[in-house]
C-alpha cells in the first residue's frame, strides 16, 4: 500500500507542477519580451528556490510524511522545473546562429538556479 501511495503522490504532484509550469510559461510569453526563453528560465529559477526551501523543511526538518516529500519534490517541483525545455531552448538558439544569446542563457540558467537553491536553503534555515 505504501508503494501505491508514493506513486500516487508523485503523479498528483507532477500533474499540478506541469499545469503550473504551463501557466507560468504562457504568462511569461504574454508579459515578457520575445526572443528569449524567459518562461523556462523563470520556472527553473523559482523551482530551484522552492527546492531549497523544500529541502530544509521536508528533508532536514522532516515536517511531513515521506509521501508528501515525494509529492512536493519529485512530483510538483520536478514537473514544474524543466531541464529538457532548457536544453531545447539552448539548442534552438544555437541552431538559429544566436550563439551569444544561447551561451548567456546557459550561464544565466545554471548560475541563477544554483544561487536560488542556495538562497532557499539559507533563508529557510534562518527561520
Amino acid at each position: 500500500m505504501a508503494f501505491f501511495g508514493e506513486w500516487t503522490a508523485v503523479a498528483a504532484g507532477g500533474a499540478l507542477g506541469a499545469l503550473l509550469r504551463h501557466g507560468a510559461t504562457m504568462a511569461a510569453a504574454q508579459w515578457l519580451p520575445r526572443g528569449f526563453p524567459w518562461g523556462t528560465l523563470t520556472v527553473n529559477v523559482l523551482g530551484s528556490l522552492l527546492m531549497g526551501v523544500a529541502f530544509v523543511l521536508l528533508v532536514e526538518r522532516g515536517l511531513v510524511a515521506p509521501a508528501w516529500r515525494l509529492f512536493f519534490t519529485v512530483g510538483l517541483l520536478g514537473a514544474f522545473t524543466t531541464f529538457s525545455a532548457f536544453s531545447m531552448d539552448a539548442l534552438a538558439m544555437f541552431g538559429t546562429g544566436a550563439t551569444a544569446r544561447a551561451m548567456i542563457y546557459i550561464l544565466a540558467s545554471v548560475a541563477t538556479c544554483l544561487a536560488a537553491a542556495l538562497a532557499g536553503i539559507m533563508l529557510t534555515r534562518n527561520f
